[in-house]
């Protein structure tokens, strides 16, 4: 199967969802066992860059890897900027959200991440076409569905921190990682990388997160969070593996397959799978309730807008 094929790309894509909705399940569970959001943060990322290094080094060589961090500081602006707003900011705001609204709930939210991609291709020049922008409003309308259903007029905290922060980090996440793919097909303004580099996902996610590295340096200093429990560095190195590296490095993968703009939505738009994964897991493992009417009614309207967004995309 040819590597820039849209099924291939969908395919890989949603394995990538399946491993990040590891993210919103056990973040959920460390917040509810108490576990700071900081730490949940920052170790995953401290996890994924021993993990990277460790793969890159057995699997590439010393020598690569060494040219990965030669890339890293002849381009380390580049690198700061992307991995800070792409991979720190992102989840940071992940994170917060988690202590503040289920795992279905915040995957659901999430997935406001295609609208955001289509404001972000916009921005760096892509046309999209009239009838993509139609389907994502159907997102929005489905995830306005969702959060309605779980918002209280009691409880207005759990809309501003628990929804509010995943609708920043769906701009986040898509504006970082098109950084890259400009930098990657030659975009004036942007560093020239080293494209043995560039066409290596691990080295991607690598760089990235070591470009996101000061963003937690400087939280640490801002957030007043008790040292985590052996049981959240347990769980967060769980998170680190499956989403950190697994998912993140399939779905930059499929990303850095995609040769137009039409197979960029499509790839962004796998993660909508996550929802169905947070939510099955959540009331398998974590007990959670049961979603409202509401709740199953911007389910699938969400998701009609997805599959809507893949069937008139023109491949």
């Amino acid at each position: 199967m040819h590597k820039n094929n849209s099924l291939f790309l969908l395919t890989i894509g949603l394995l990538a969802a399946l491993f990040f909705s590891v993210t919103f399940l056990v973040n959920r569970a460390i917040s509810l066992d108490g576990g700071h959001w900081f730490w949940s943060a920052t170790l995953r990322y401290f996890y994924t860059l021993l993990f990277l290094a460790l793969i890159l080094v057995l699997f590439k060589g010393f020598t690569y890897f060494k040219s990965v961090l030669v890339e890293f500081f002849n381009n380390y602006r580049f690198w700061l900027l992307s991995g800070t707003i792409g991979f720190g900011f992102f989840y940071a705001l992940i994170c917060f959200a988690a202590d503040y609204s289920p795992a279905w709930v915040v995957a659901t939210t999430w997935q406001i991440t295609i609208l955001a991609s289509l404001f972000v291709l916009s921005f760096f020049g892509q046309k999209i076409s009239k009838v993509i922008w139609l389907c994502t409003f159907f997102v929005v309308i489905g995830i306005t569905m969702v959060n309605m259903s779980h918002f209280e007029m009691s409880n207005i905290e759990s809309l501003i921190y628990g929804a509010i922060p995943v609708l920043i980090a769906a701009f986040c996440y898509p504006f970082g990682n098109q950084l890259v793919w400009e930098a990657k097909n030659g975009r004036k303004n942007l560093p020239e990388i080293n494209p043995e580099v560039i066409n290596n996902a691990f080295s991607k996610v690598f760089l990235l997160t070591l470009g996101s590295t000061p963003l937690w340096i400087v939280l640490f200093f801002f957030v007043d969070a008790q040292l985590p429990s052996s049981g959240q560095i347990t769980n967060v190195a769980i998170i680190s593996l499956f989403s950190g590296v697994i998912a993140t490095s399939l779905f930059l993968y499929a990303r850095n397959r995609a040769n137009t703009g039409t197979k960029l939505v499509i790839v962004d738009a796998t993660q909508s799978g996550e929802v169905f994964f947070a939510l099955g897991g959540e009331i398998l493992f974590l007990q959670a309730v049961l979603p409202t009417g509401l709740g199953i009614v911007g389910i699938f309207v969400t998701l009609f807008g997805l599959l809507a967004l893949v069937k008139f995309d023109k491949i």
